[in-house]
């Protein structure tokens, strides 16, 4: 079983909201009919408004969603029928083959099928800087700042998504699509955010860590972060 990611806007004169509803209904329901092995979406909602202020837009425009899909095969001939339903809904799409990686599975607040994630989750988009190599990027990623995400954050889920390849053509170059979902106070509260409510000290220390670790392997000029809903319509299984 293969994990693609698709990255999707939607038309200017189609509303966030019915462009929401219909991924979720008629489109989802498409995909499952199509032999959809698992499907989540993550939408830039209303709900999710709280968090404008966490937004980061270095590759204008972001989507408007994204959306994961686990399929028998990402091969060209069995991934474009999938391909041809979200085109008939966005004005633009992306597909990236990406390697799933759990950190932190999602046992606080498990999400029900068909409904919200409690809380919001955060997509980051990731590109290797040019001043690391590859395996340096990863290495740093993967081994060391991970546990600094986990320590100093209030993350309840946290998935390392490794970009393979673009599957689509035009699709930008990224490295990487991290996802990590938070309680709702830390749409507005960086104390929340960074597990110290009510603690200072905790919050600096947290928050200078965090940025430490993350300037060893992000360039914050090349990131793109999306504050989303997120709504799991379909567990992946074999």
């Amino acid at each position: 079983m293969e994990k693609i990611i698709y990255t999707l806007w939607r038309a200017p004169q189609v509303s966030l909201d019915a462009f929401a509803e219909r991924l979720r209904g008629e489109v989802a329901e498409r995909l499952f009919t199509l032999g959809a092995r698992g499907l989540q979406l993550n939408l830039a909602d209303a709900d999710v408004a709280p968090a404008a202020g966490l937004r980061q837009e270095n590759n204008r425009p972001l989507p408007d969603a994204t959306l994961s899909l686990w399929v028998d095969s990402a091969n060209t001939e069995s991934r474009r029928p999938f391909d041809d339903v979200l085109t008939e809904i966005s004005s633009r799409q992306a597909a990236y083959l990406v390697s799933e990686s759990v950190a932190i599975r999602n046992t606080r607040f498990p999400a029900q099928p068909g409904q919200r994630t409690h809380g919001f989750s955060q997509i980051a988009f990731l590109s290797c800087p040019p001043r690391l190599t590859r395996e340096a990027w990863l290495d740093i990623w993967r081994n060391h700042h991970t546990r600094v995400a986990i320590d100093t954050q209030d993350n309840f889920l946290y998935v390392q998504n490794l970009v393979v390849r673009a599957l689509t053509h035009g699709a930008a170059p990224l490295d990487a699509i991290v996802e990590e979902a938070f309680p709702p106070a830390a749409m507005t509260d960086p104390m929340a955010f960074f597990d110290a409510v009510g603690d200072e000290a905790k919050f600096q220390k947290n928050l200078a860590a965090m940025m430490d670790s993350c300037n060893r392997f992000i360039d914050f000029d090349r990131i793109d972060v999306l504050p989303t809903s997120q709504y799991l319509l379909k567990v992946a299984a074999g």
